[in-house]
């Protein structure tokens, strides 16, 4: 089969080309694994983490891709939830341990073995990927391919988001960033909390149009005054600067939840600026979104086939791998980017 590898940590400042094309064996499912022919696979910034070395993979050379669409061609013996023919998709959690108190209480998320696709097992940058069968989640009819794999990173990380987010009726809901993930928070929470204002903070013209093109009352740079303050902040951006910035746009008892799983290391000067008083003060409070559950994308998937949320999507053939994250890298975002492989 056709596969795209990571094969070594790349500075895409100077590297035009991170992914290499390999021609590798066809994976075989093991008893409890089911073996996919896929059909699409999403792009997200964490390819890019990976890539820089940001969270780099245990092991190199590894398939990158973790938002992946395709069928079912082949189960394991003891494979009980998924036949042949069935269209499934995989997320970022590839396995767990299943027997830690995280994983008893439905938060393999937090497991010290939980392993991510496309990062500590190969992903869906290929034609074919194998997963564990509980790994696999049917996908709503509703949706084509290329707009069911966002919804597998950028619309369960923001669901999980939205959860710890705490946002109650009526409250105000900000968003930094306003890529993959924010343009599918906005979209849910416009369905979860009609009576919400919701406000975005972006960083150029055209991605605040967007937001208020999607819902946002107001949108403008981190660096503006919007009319009021929030109850509780989504930060989709993979710098420090925003994160900080949004603490001062906080109501007291406010809450920012960082979406990423990593900070690019470049704008750590501004942690400089964290002022106690203008920042932290009042009860605020600070929470970070580690991984996701099953669950998170199994609930997420049956929010987004009653909403419906269709995903904003922009395609590239599987040959352009390395052009689609390039173009993610250099921020030219507007929605979702997907991997069509076949």
């Amino acid at each position: 089969m056709k596969a795209w590898q990571i094969y070594r940590k790349v500075d895409l400042a100077h590297e035009r080309e991170p992914l290499r094309m390999a021609e590798l064996p066809t994976p075989k499912p093991g008893a409890n694994q089911v073996l996919i022919k896929v059909a699409c696979c999403g792009v997200c910034h964490t390819e890019l983490d990976e890539i820089e070395g940001r969270t780099p993979p245990p092991r190199y050379p590894v398939v990158p891709g973790h938002q992946v669409i395709g069928v079912v061609e082949q189960t394991g013996a003891s494979v009980t939830q998924h036949k042949v023919g069935d269209r499934v998709g995989v997320a970022w959690i590839y396995s767990s341990c299943g027997k830690c108190s995280y994983c008893k209480g439905g938060l393999e998320n937090l497991c010290p073995e939980f392993r991510a696709t496309g990062r500590d097992a190969d992903g869906g940058y290929a034609e074919y990927l194998v997963i564990p069968e509980s790994s696999a989640a049917p996908i709503p009819g509703r949706f084509s391919n290329e707009q069911a794999a966002p919804l597998l990173c950028a619309g369960a990380i923001g669901y999980r988001s939205l959860k710890l987010a705490g946002l109650q009726a009526g409250q105000t809901l900000g968003l930094t960033g306003f890529g993959a993930s924010a343009h599918l928070v906005i979209k849910m929470a416009r369905h979860l909390f009609p009576d919400s204002p919701l406000i975005a903070f972006a960083r150029n013209e055209e991605e605040q149009s967007f937001a208020r093109s999607l819902g946002a009352g107001w949108a403008g740079s981190t660096t503006d005054m919007p009319p009021s303050k929030a109850d509780a902040i989504i930060d989709t951006t993979p710098a420090w600067a925003p994160a900080i910035a949004a603490l001062k746009h906080l109501k007291p008892g406010g809450r920012l939840v960082i979406n990423a799983i990593r900070k690019e290391g470049g704008d750590k000067s501004a942690l400089l600026n964290l002022d106690y008083a203008d920042h932290l003060w009042m009860e605020k409070e600070i929470k970070s979104v580690a991984n996701i559950t099953l669950a998170d994308v199994r609930e997420f998937l049956e929010l987004a086939g009653q909403v419906p949320i269709l995903p904003t999507v922009e395609t590239y053939p599987f040959d352009k791998a390395n052009e689609a994250l390039l173009d993610l890298k250099l921020k030219r975002v507007r929605g979702a980017k997907v991997l069509i492989v076949r």
